[in-house]
């Protein structure tokens, strides 16, 4: 046998080889992807799952005015141009509160029966959305609204991504069930 015969006997396996993790690579990366596994990123903590939320000071929580607007509050709440559905609260749930998000946005809690909050004055400025008097306690990347001329109060945080539209659609429920009143300024 020929140096060039022994050289080309001994590459034709080494050829065969390499072509064959080649084609193994491939079908192995080609399977990754058709199942569901080739992309997959980690769940961002709190956006997936029951949310968590942690109990306040509500002592109205638990009154009919609650219970009747939780009762009736919509299972969605437009966020601009998308739709954020109710979102399971993590056992133990605080009373008469209600959320709505998934994992791409952070979610909007309501929250029904809390006291009167100590921001609320004579010279507060107020926002009337659909006949309902709301008093917003800005925050960080978030404000909370509070409805303040019913007979609970009732908070909803909202992120800044989110827009008007919950605040309309929570308007349009309380003024449409809960009957108008004073707004008390002073304890």
């Amino acid at each position: 046998m020929t140096q060039q015969e022994t050289t080309s006997a001994l590459s034709r396996p080494l050829i065969a080889a390499v072509g064959l993790a080649v084609v193994l690579a491939i079908g192995v990366a080609g399977l990754g992807l058709w199942l569901g596994t080739g992309n997959q990123s980690e769940d961002v903590p709190g956006r997936t799952g029951p949310l968590a939320l942690v109990s306040i000071d509500a002592p109205d929580a638990g009154s009919p005015t609650c219970t009747t607007l939780v009762e009736k509050l919509p299972v969605g709440l437009p966020s601009g141009k998308d739709m954020l559905s109710r979102r399971e609260l993590a056992s133990p749930a605080p009373t008469a509160t209600v959320a709505w998000g998934d994992a791409q946005h952070d979610p909007v809690v309501l929250r029904c029966g809390l006291p009167r909050p100590a921001e609320l004055s004579a010279t507060s400025q107020l926002r009337v959305i659909s006949d309902v008097q709301w008093l917003e306690l800005p925050g960080s990347g978030s404000s909370t609204w509070v409805i303040v001329d019913r007979a609970a109060y009732v908070a909803l945080t909202v992120p800044g991504e989110a827009g008007t539209g919950p605040l309309q659609d929570i308007s349009t429920t309380v003024r449409d069930l809960l009957p108008k009143q004073p707004v008390r300024t002073a304890p």
